[in-house]
């Protein structure tokens, strides 16, 4: 998704920004430690150009909100265009976002399609700054990452060796029998 969006919109920098407490998923499911998530997502953009990773929510602590995080970014540097990058599946359900009228208003929201079909923009972002970027389609998810991990199946195809030494270290997404 990011080198689409890099490349589609010329964009200068991509930054990952790793929630410490996502606020939609903990109800969902156990998620797995802030500390663990930032390092891989740090180990999958090591030494790739233009992609930097954000810890300023872990640093907040508590619950996280893009709005916040879109606030302080722009309070940091008055002068950046910030864009911000979602999937076609994550902006169906944009409209329950924390103050999303906030958010539309310090970004333009960027929605990835990943797959071939066609994405039809969300109500809630009708009116606002916002891009569609498409891509090759993507087969996996990290739901089939988890899955495959914890059946033993090779995740080779899935991700980078370092993110899956890491995955391995913290026997992550492991059944416990």
């Amino acid at each position: 998704m990011a080198d689409a969006a890099m490349s589609q919109l010329s964009l200068d920098e991509v930054r990952f920004v790793v929630a410490h407490e996502p606020w939609q998923k903990v109800s969902e499911r156990v998620v797995t430690d802030s500390a663990i998530r930032l390092a891989m997502t740090e180990a999958l953009v090591n030494g790739r150009p233009g992609l930097s990773v954000d810890d300023q929510e872990i640093r907040r602590q508590g619950l996280t909100y893009t709005v916040d995080t879109l606030e302080a970014t722009k309070a940091a540097d008055p002068s950046i265009e910030m864009f911000l990058i979602v999937g076609a599946d994550t902006a169906e359900r944009i409209h329950t976002w924390h103050r999303l009228s906030d958010v539309l208003r310090l970004s333009t929201l960027v929605i990835v399609n990943r797959s071939s079909d066609i994405v039809s923009v969300p109500s809630a972002v009708q009116g606002a700054r916002h891009e569609v970027v498409t891509m090759d389609p993507v087969h996996v998810s990290s739901s089939d990452l988890r899955a495959a991990v914890a059946t033993g199946a090779s995740i080779d195809a899935m991700t980078s060796p370092a993110v899956q030494a890491i995955i391995a270290q913290h026997h992550l997404y492991e059944v416990v029998s």
